[in-house]
């Protein structure tokens, strides 16, 4: 028994480094995508600052979410931010495998460049409890300096902003990471309890009346509209695969058989580096096969 859980702890130990290195190596070779996404979410959050500053509170327009669902009040308003962490948490912990997924970041920045001019065309009554008429910080006085604006007062200004309701930012970091993990993740029952679970945040979000209905209904088929572009307009950006032999394959400038860097590449991408080599591989356009499902190469070679 100790033999086996001994070999067993090298094996993991083995691919736990040969996945660090590779991630390591696929950093420092897309960390401007990375940078990228993070300028992009200060600009983002400097725009839903700056729509704070020309909200006015009003009566809570009339909405069929607010008739249908019960109020759940300010004291149980963590209910869906619990449910967002779960769904953004679990993401972030599965994302280092693979690491990057430039599809992925450019599913949120397109999503949230349309947000930013949604909320800026229309201004709406926010129906979150301290946006609504009487509370001190449903407006905000003029900025005294541009440093103000540009610190965006993070995070009590993340929190307590107001204006920026068509569409909801949690659905489209929940529906993004939820659809990204439909089309790289191979476990099924995560994909259905993911698909579960956007539900409940929708319904806990209007609940808590954080959102009107339209912010949530807008939000799912806008995020969905943007990946099916990305996905039908941009098949040829390169991806890495989930597949378990690339994770084997840590990027250097020439392996031990004399292949080099770009080879390695296309090895991580899952295309053979021998022009020759025209074999199928399991993970076809992009897709990866959920378990239980998965055809053994040559079968799939020879067309059974």
């Amino acid at each position: 028994m100790s033999l086996y859980v001994g070999r067993e702890a090298s094996k993991l130990w083995k691919r736990f480094c040969a996945e660090v290195s590779t991630e390591i190596n696929l950093l420092a070779e897309n960390w401007k995508y990375i940078l990228g996404g993070v300028i992009f979410q200060y600009i983002h959050g400097l725009a839903a600052r700056g729509v704070h500053y020309i909200h006015r509170p009003g009566p809570t327009l009339q909405d069929a979410g607010f008739f249908l669902l019960p109020e759940l009040g300010q004291d149980k308003a963590y209910i869906s931010e619990t449910v967002f962490s779960s769904i953004f948490i679990s993401f972030v912990l599965w994302t280092f495998h693979p690491f990057i997924l430039k599809s992925k970041r450019i599913y949120t920045v397109v999503s949230q460049m349309l947000r930013i001019i949604t909320f800026y065309s229309t201004q709406l009554p926010g129906p979150n409890y301290h946006c609504r008429e009487g509370s001190r910080l449903a407006t905000l006085p003029p900025p005294q300096s541009v440093l103000e604006v540009l610190l965006i007062n993070f995070p009590r200004g993340v929190l307590y902003g107001c204006g920026d309701l068509i569409f909801s930012s949690h659905m489209i970091f929940s529906l993004v990471f939820i659809r990204t993990y439909q089309k790289y993740g191979t476990k099924r029952w995560i994909k259905q309890l993911g698909w579960l679970l956007a539900v409940v945040q929708s319904l806990l979000i209007i609940a808590s009346r954080k959102h009107y209905t339209v912010d949530i209904v807008v939000a799912w088929y806008t995020v969905n509209l943007v990946v099916f572009f990305v996905d039908k307009k941009l098949p040829e950006m390169p991806e890495r695969p989930a597949g378990g032999a690339s994770l084997l394959l840590p990027i250097s400038s020439k392996d031990k058989d004399g292949r080099t860097k770009e080879e390695n590449h296309k090895l991580l991408n899952g295309n053979s580096a021998d022009p020759m080599d025209r074999r199928q591989r399991n993970g076809m356009n992009g897709k990866i096969l959920e378990d239980g499902l998965a055809v053994h190469g040559e079968a799939v070679i020879n067309g059974a």
